[in-house]
């Protein structure tokens, strides 16, 4: 999870310099999206690790 932490802490520094940067906002507000979506990603990923491991445990 500390990967999470991590991911969405660039997130939220790329939506800080949109806000005081107007000349790249968009940039800077596409680049949050992509640290969004890898966040989201992440999340998937470590829900499917813990199903998978349950899965086993049970099949056990």
């Amino acid at each position: 999870m500390n990967r999470l932490v991590e991911i969405r802490s660039q997130e939220s520094l790329c939506r800080e310099r949109a806000a005081l940067d107007s000349e790249r906002r968009v940039f800077w507000l596409a680049q949050a999206q992509e640290w969004e979506q890898r966040a989201l990603d992440e999340i998937a990923y470590h829900f499917r690790e813990c199903n998978r491991f349950q899965a086993e445990l049970t099949a056990a």
